[in-house]
């Protein structure tokens, strides 16, 4: 039972490898390889290979100083941090709040067997992504330092402690994120916010890394003093690594000992997590007037809460919305150092850095493609719009108004940002603001014409639409293509022409293009709508 128990977690986890979302099919024994093998590339040739070469630049260094045991402590840490943060959301789903915890409660299946089957998968995924930094760090130390029976063994034993200790660290943080998923309201949101904030740590400690590692390389010595007289049980930590077989033992049995306390803990609370629910707050009811919407406006609204429910969709559709204004008050303050760097470098284009952080901004409107994957997200419910008495027309362009709502206002606001940092004249500054304005019109129109065009309707997962269908892809890119050869055109001719010149001949071939859209949407589309 066991043994089915953790093929159905690790089935659950690896599903996206067996079967395609978009089409809803099985996918072919050759697909399957390919995903595999795309995977382990990414793993072991990707992640692999930057830990290798993390691994290769400290070895050496501070093994010649004595300091071997420095030198795991940074890599177990980083793989620690890996393995818990790479498979805390699959303990949250996977371990906690499971879709499946009723029906397996409901089987006559012991709940210690639940438990270990769930805490075996949890292992596996932190295993996985902790063995990406763990196997180069011993292999690289091995062929430093060469193969000793005492450095194989305690290696292999701080693998396993490691890995252990992400199990550990794993179900106390997918513990923390279940509890608070039950109390927070907004949780699309909160999970954006999370995610964003994940993604900003790992570039600024990305960037931060080279200079982080060289100070280390150079003031080995009195970090080491300091770790060992502050902290002498990661000292020790460290010197697993290097065959030090009673520090090996003292944190085996203290690894092992945690784990049993965490597995009988989690046997006797599993029933209470896995049937705890939300708490629903009380509310007194109040009467109020509800305030009557026009069909579009109700329209407007659904697309809007689609957006805003989803995280998968904000992440991958809606960037732009956080990304504009910041760029706005990032040029506000750094702007005019810029300017002046772009315009001496190109000071036989006059002009050219009003144009240049005037498309700068339309590129980064291009991340908001809402309405590219809006048709497709209608899935099974697009019998529902059909069959409203509003026109097909009205629901199309409540889609690309959807877009125009959550792009406009952080654009404008970064655009007038622009206008304020630029030294041009008044007609460009006007033209800075005009044109970025016109491009986010023309975006979101074309995202729905894409989006009918290339609808993927037959998904059982929102993923789909979102992330792999060909309107997403050809909206975003198609959008960036478009900005990066705007800026090419001036570089290479447009300047001739002068920057208020080519920015108005641009804004008109947008609005134009805009027009056309919108009318074959209001005719041609809308009848193709009716008929998907």
């Amino acid at each position: 039972m066991l043994r089915l128990l953790l093929k159905k977690q690790l089935a659950e986890v690896f599903k996206n490898y067996f079967y395609n979302a978009k089409k809803n099919q099985m996918r072919s024994k050759a697909a399957v390889a390919g995903w595999f093998v795309f995977f382990i590339l990414v793993m072991v040739g990707l992640l692999g290979g930057i830990f290798s070469m993390l691994a290769f630049s400290l070895c050496g260094s501070l093994c010649e100083v004595g300091m071997g045991w420095l030198y795991f402590l940074l890599m177990c840490g980083i793989a620690i941090l890996l393995g818990a943060f790479g498979s805390v959301f699959n303990t949250y789903s996977g371990l906690y709040l499971s879709k499946d915890n009723d029906l397996l409660l409901s089987l006559p299946i012991p709940v210690r067997t639940i438990v270990t089957a769930r805490l075996l998968n949890v292992y596996v995924m932190g295993a996985m992504y902790a063995a990406t930094v763990l196997l180069p760090t011993l292999i690289v130390y091995w062929i430093v330092n060469g193969v000793t029976a005492a450095a194989l063994i305690c290696g292999l034993l701080l693998f396993l402690i490691v890995t252990v200790l992400v199990l550990l660290l794993s179900c106390l943080l997918g513990w923390v994120v279940a509890r608070l998923s039950l109390k927070l309201k907004y949780k699309s949101i909160v999970t954006v916010f999370i995610s964003l904030l994940f993604i900003g740590g790992y570039y600024f400690f990305y960037f931060k890394a080279n200079s982080f590692i060289q100070d280390i390389i150079a003031h080995a010595d009195s970090y080491g003093e300091k770790i060992r007289g502050a902290a002498y049980g990661l000292y020790l930590f460290g010197r697993i690594g290097e065959g030090d077989w009673p520090a090996t033992a003292v944190f085996t049995a203290v690894t092992a000992v945690l784990l049993v306390l965490v597995w009988r803990l989690l046997t006797r609370s599993f029933l209470n997590i896995a049937a705890a629910g939300g708490s629903a707050a009380r509310v007194s009811y109040t009467e109020k007037k509800a305030r009557e919407k026009s069909a579009f406006g109700a329209l407007v609204g659904k697309e809007i809460a689609r957006f805003t429910s989803s995280s998968t969709y904000m992440l991958n559709c809606g960037l732009g919305v956080l990304l504009l204004p910041v760029s706005g008050v990032l040029l506000l303050f750094r702007g005019g150092e810029a300017l002046t760097a772009v315009n001496d470098v190109l000071r036989n284009r006059p002009d050219s850095g009003a144009v240049i952080f005037c498309l700068a901004l339309c590129l980064i409107a291009s991340m908001n493609d809402i309405a590219a994957p809006s048709v497709s997200l209608e899935g099974k419910s697009l019998w529902i719009p059909q069959s409203l008495p509003i026109e097909p027309r009205t629901v199309l362009r409540a889609k690309t108004a959807a877009q125009l709502i959550l792009t406009v206002p952080p654009l404008l606001f970064a655009a007038v940002c622009t206008a304020l940092v630029i030294e041009a004249s008044w007609a460009i500054r006007l033209l800075t603001v005009l044109l970025p304005l016109v491009y986010a019109v023309f975006l979101a129109l074309a995202g729905t014409f894409i989006g009918l065009r290339m609808p993927v309707l037959n998904w059982t997962n929102e993923t789909a639409p979102i992330k792999q269908s060909g309107a997403v892809v050809i909206a975003l890119f198609g959008s960036w293509l478009l900005s990066i050869t705007l800026i090419v055109l001036y570089l290479v001719i447009g300047y001739k022409l002068g920057a208020a010149l080519y920015m108005l001949l641009c804004a008109a071939v947008l609005a134009v293009a805009s027009l056309l859209i919108l009318k074959w949407l209001d005719t041609k589309g809308a009848a193709a709508f009716a008929a998907l």
